[in-house]
C-alpha cells in the first residue's frame, strides 16, 4: 500500500428536513387539525480514529464527503428520516486542520478517539408544532436547517516510540531491519528510504515501535533533497537514535548538519533525549573507529555508541538504552485520574 502522510479533502454535512403543513381530514372524524410531522435531521460528519491503517492513501482517491440530508415530515404527524451520518476512518495520530493550516480541529491520538467535525441541519417543524387554543388551524411550518460545508487537511504523524535520524545513507534502514521483522529496501545509494517506516523491537519481554524517516540533507528545512516534511513523524517519539556514518571522512560535520536541521525544523526536536551512533564499524580499523567516536563524544558532548547494523556489533547495547527513555517516560504518562479523561468521546 502507498504511503501518503497528507490529504486534502472536502466534507459538507446534511441539511435538515422542512417540516410539513397538513391536516386530518379522514371520514366521519368530527375534528379535524393540524397534522404536519417534523423534518428529520440531517448527518452528522465524523472523525474517528482506528486501528490497522498507517496511511492516508484512501483519501488521495476520494476527496468529497457529504451527509444524507433528513427526511421531510409527512403528514399524520410523521417524522422525516434523520440523514446518514459519514464516518472518516483515519490512522490514529491524525491531526486535522482548517483550510489554510492555521488551526488545528482535532488531533487522534489514540485508536476508538472520535470527534463531530460538522454539524447536521435541525429538522424543520410541521405545522402540528403550532397548534393552540387561539390557533386550531395554523398554517406555518420552518425549513430544514442549512448543511454546513468546509475544506480540511488531514495529516498523518506516525506514533513512534523511537525514531531513527541522519544523514541518507548512515545505515538507518539495515538498523531497522536488523532490530525489526520490518523490510525496509536497503540499498548502497543515498534515499534509498523515501517514506517513513514503521518496527516493532522485542526486547526481552518489553516492546516498542520504532520510525524510521528518510534521510537531512543540509538545507532540508528550504525543501533540498526531500526536505523535512517527513521530520513530523518523530515528533511524538519519546527517543531519537542518531546514527553517523563511520565510513565518511568528517562525522562531526555531519553530526552539526542533522542537528542544525533539528533546530531549523522547531517542534521541539532538538530537545528531545538523543543516542548518538557511530555506525558501519564493521568497515573500519580500531584506531579509526577510536578516532572518529572521539570527533562525535567532542561535537555532541555525551556518549557515543559503537554500532554496526550489518554485524549486530552494539546493537543489543543501543536498543537497551532505547529502551530505558521509553519506559521512564511511560511511566511519567499515568493515566488521567478516575473521573477525568484526555478526550471526550461524541
Amino acid at each position: 500500500m502507498k504511503f501518503l502522510d497528507e490529504s486534502k479533502i472536502n466534507i459538507k454535512s446534511g441539511g435538515g428536513g422542512a417540516g410539513c403543513m397538513s391536516f386530518r381530514r379522514e371520514k366521519y372524524v368530527e375534528f379535524g387539525g393540524p397534522d404536519g410531522g417534523d423534518g428529520g435531521r440531517g448527518g452528522h460528519v465524523y472523525a474517528e480514529a482506528v486501528e490497522g491503517l498507517n496511511t492516508l492513501i484512501d483519501f488521495r482517491y476520494r476527496q468529497h464527503y457529504k451527509a444524507g440530508r433528513g427526511g421531510h415530515g409527512m403528514g399524520k404527524n410523521r417524522t422525516g428520516a434523520q440523514g446518514k451520518d459519514v464516518v472518516l476512518k483515519v490512522p490514529a495520530g491524525t491531526q486535522i486542520f482548517d483550510e489554510n493550516k492555521e488551526f488545528m480541529l482535532a488531533d487522534l491520538l489514540h485508536a476508538g478517539e472520535r470527534v463531530m467535525l460538522l454539524e447536521g441541519g435541525e429538522g424543520g417543524l410541521g405545522n402540528a408544532r403550532f397548534k393552540s387554543s387561539v390557533n386550531r388551524a395554523p398554517r406555518r411550518t420552518t425549513p430544514g436547517g442549512e448543511a454546513q460545508e468546509m475544506w480540511i487537511w488531514l495529516r498523518l504523524k506516525l506514533l513512534a516510540d523511537a525514531g531513527l535520524m541522519g544523514l541518507p545513507n548512515a545505515g538507518k534502514s539495515t538498523f531497522l531491519a536488523r532490530t525489526t521483522r520490518a523490510k525496509p529496501k536497503i540499498a548502497s545509494y543515498p534515499f534509498t528510504t523515501l517514506v517513513p517506516g514503521l518496527g516493532v523491537v522485542a526486547l526481552d519481554d518489553f516492546e516498542f515501535v520504532l520510525a524510521d524517516i528518510p534521510g537531512l540533507i543540509e538545507g532540508a528545512h528550504d525543501g533540498a533533497g526531500l526536505g523535512d516534511r517527513f521530520l513530523g513523524h518523530i515528533e511524538r517519539c519519546r527517543v531519537l537514535l542518531h546514527l553517523i556514518d563511520g565510513a565518511q571522512e568528517d562525522v562531526a560535520a555531519a553530526y552539526r548538519t542533522v542537528r542544525g536541521e533539528l533546530e531549523a525544523y522547531g517542534a521541539g526536536l532538538a530537545d528531545k533525549p538523543e543516542i548518538v551512533g557511530l555506525n558501519k564499524c564493521d568497515a573500519l580499523d580500531d584506531e579509526t573507529v577510536a578516532g572518529r567516536r572521539a570527533e562525535l563524544v567532542e561535537a555532541s558532548g555525551g556518549e557515543v555508541l559503537v554500532l554496526s547494523g550489518v554485524t549486530g556489533q552494539g546493537v543489543d547495547r543501543a536498543l537497551g538504552r532505547l529502551a530505558e527513555f521509553v519506559k521512564d517516560v511511560r511511566s511519567e504518562e499515568k493515566e488521567p485520574e478516575e473521573g477525568l479523561s484526555s478526550w471526550t468521546p461524541l
